[in-house]
């Protein structure tokens, strides 16, 4: 198979070349020829993706990275490959022999991405199905979703075809109803371009159901301290809910005796000479803002590292509250100080931030919920300890042109002037 594949790849390499004359860049060039060659090389593209694929298939059998304890995928990515075409080059290669689809991705009319979409789907397919499918049976779901791909359907709708496809076999031999089936549930994310985390899920009805309930709870509006509405969008209010779902669960994981960092916690890396490049340990750099905010989190774990990424300090002991400061504050401020939200979904924010040697003390601290601590650190709310040593809140002037300042939540009924 070797051979053929090697022969193939050069008369590939041939007629590509021959493709790519100078007459394909000439003046002369019609529109018609333009389309034309832009068919040929899609074709060609395909086809290289097909004996792409079926060389990975041989790399796996020939358990090429055994010695070296990688897989497939990851001598791939050294080789120079994408992760995302990576990944799809070692399914497609390594799925079982599937002879409609590797009938034509071999002469260019199927793509690595629809083929993966085919693969991906039949396996779905037989996931569902309450009893062992039938060579007639695969053959049947194989012909329907390389159809589709060859009536020009995209990756996304060959794998909601197969989804169907999927549930009508289910419904026919007694598999789980796609709504209780857990064995399909699916979350993946990816980090974007401009370092974000992009989520998506498939759960069934009872994790759905789960999640949909904590997001409804949490997502409540909670007016303004002025007692203007809640102005974030339905979208920004679930947002907020899912990181509030992540904290808690973060501190019921948390077990620091274990390692450095908490268990589900996050690490975060501060420069000493240029914080300017913090960053976290997956998402990346961050905004020294950014870096401030986090240095209230008890969830995070924040080293100093000298220009060799030596350790210098791993600030916890003086940087976060200790259990006795938090419950003087609870005492003090009994929750959110800007919206009232419970005190267990609260941090203990530092009105003067620590990087900037803020002191970790009764003074110098509030509770804060994490949208409100979002909203002090990045949307002009200011928290300063007042004559009274309690925190009062300084509006923006989108809020209030004058900036007067608001009691904390607990004190909400006091006025400036009775506090004077």
């Amino acid at each position: 198979m070797i051979d053929d594949t090697t022969t193939l790849s050069a008369e590939l390499y041939g007629h590509l070349i021959g493709l790519l004359d100078d007459r394909t860049y000439s003046p002369d060039l019609t529109s018609r020829e333009a389309f034309a060659a832009m068919q040929q090389l899609n074709t060609l593209r395909n086809m290289l993706d097909h004996y792409a694929a079926t060389l990975t298939g041989e790399f796996d059998r020939l358990k090429m990275t055994a010695p070296q304890g990688r897989s497939v995928r990851e001598l791939l990515i050294t080789m120079g490959f994408a992760p995302a075409v990576a990944g799809r080059l070692v399914h497609v290669g390594t799925a079982d022999n599937i002879d409609g689809l590797h009938k034509h991705s071999a002469y260019g009319s199927v793509s690595l991405d629809h083929a993966d979409a085919v693969v991906r789907g039949l396996t779905h397919i037989e996931s569902r199905a309450g009893e062992p499918v039938t060579p007639e049976q695969r053959r049947d779901h194989t012909r329907a979703l390389v159809s589709q791909a060859l009536s020009g359907m995209s990756p996304a709708e060959i794998g909601k075809h197969a989804h169907q496809l999927g549930n009508t076999l289910a419904d026919d031999t007694g598999g789980i109803p796609a709504a209780e089936d857990k064995t399909v549930n699916e979350l993946g994310y990816h980090k974007t371009s401009d370092g974000r985390l992009d989520v998506r899920a498939n759960l069934d009805a009872v994790a759905g159901e789960k999640l949909h309930s904590l997001v409804e709870t949490l997502s409540a509006p909670k007016p303004q301290p002025n007692g203007s509405h809640d102005p974030r969008p339905a979208e920004r209010k679930r947002a907020d809910a899912l990181e509030t779902i992540l904290e808690l669960a973060q501190k019921g994981l948390a077990d620091e005796t274990v390692s450095c960092k908490p268990t589900g916690g996050v690490l975060l890396t501060i420069p000493a000479d240029t914080p300017k490049l913090s960053a976290l340990e997956f998402m990346g750099s961050v905004t020294p803002a950014t870096a401030k905010t986090l240095g209230c989190d008890a969830g995070i774990t924040v080293v100093i590292v000298d220009g060799d990424e030596v350790p210098l300090n791993v600030g916890r002991e003086k940087r976060l509250f200790t259990p006795t400061q938090r419950k003087a504050l609870l005492l003090r401020d009994k929750c959110c100080v800007k919206c009232g939200a419970p005190a267990s979904r609260t941090q203990a924010h530092h009105l003067e931030h620590w990087i900037d040697g803020g002191a970790t003390d009764l003074d110098n601290g509030c509770l804060l919920c994490t949208s409100c601590h979002h909203d002090v650190h990045d949307s002009g709310w200011d928290v300063v300890m007042g004559f009274d040593r309690h925190p009062w809140l300084i509006p923006p002037a989108t809020v209030d042109p004058r900036r007067r300042p608001l009691p904390a939540y607990n004190r909400r009924s006091l006025r400036l002037d009775d506090a004077a």
